[in-house]
């Protein structure tokens, strides 16, 4: 490969991630950086398209930057975007421990328990009435999944908790009238009778 194509098929590469073609810019830069192996640019293309196509938010933006750092100065802009790409490459494993743990963080700063702790305690043998009313006093119950939210509305039918629970009802069903299991608990609380969800 002469040093003419390498650039032919760099700018082939970022026209490719420039329309979203990622695989293709991907096969491009590979290209040059298999001839070209102390090519950054080249480098970094292939990390930054890998991240695109798997769907990593902010690669494109990430691209971006490192074309306008290129045009003011080509090594350093190298440098910048390989220490971001070590530091993303870094964080990336820790997103969902990072996520999970500020979650748990916001809860207890909002005086919260998730339900899935909530129910935590109610398989260890706690009795639902009390356990509940405890922390309805202290604290509230935050749910994050509709299944949860589901068996939350079926426990306070079942404990004695009816009227809480048509109020969280008459508000779901407001979001999404023609949904059966709500359907199902609204009758349920009519007629008293257990579901099977």
């Amino acid at each position: 490969m002469s040093a003419i194509s390498k650039y032919k098929i760099l700018s082939q590469a970022k026209e490719s991630f420039s329309k979203a073609d990622y695989k293709s810019a991907l096969e491009k830069f590979a290209e040059v950086l298999q001839n070209y192996p102390n090519s950054k640019e080249a480098y970094n293309g292939v990390i930054l398209s890998e991240m695109a196509m798997s769907g990593e938010i902010g690669a494109e933006a990430l691209f971006d930057y490192y074309e306008i750092l290129r045009e003011e100065d080509k090594e350093e802009a190298d440098a910048v975007i390989e220490e971001i790409l070590q530091n993303i490459d870094g964080t990336l494993g820790k997103l969902s421990e990072t996520f999970n743990q500020s979650l748990r963080e916001r809860i207890e700063f909002e005086d919260g328990i998730l339900y899935s702790d909530f129910k935590k305690l109610l398989d260890e043998g706690a009795d639902f009435k009390e356990t509940f009313e405890n922390i309805m006093f202290s604290t509230r119950v935050i749910i994050t999944e509709k299944e949860d939210f589901i068996d939350f509305l079926d426990r306070l039918i079942e404990h004695g908790f009816s009227e809480m629970a048509l109020t969280y009802l008459e508000k779901a069903l407001t979001v999404d009238p023609s949904d059966k299991l709500l359907a199902k608990l609204l009758k349920k609380i009519a007629q008293g009778k257990k579901i099977e969800i």
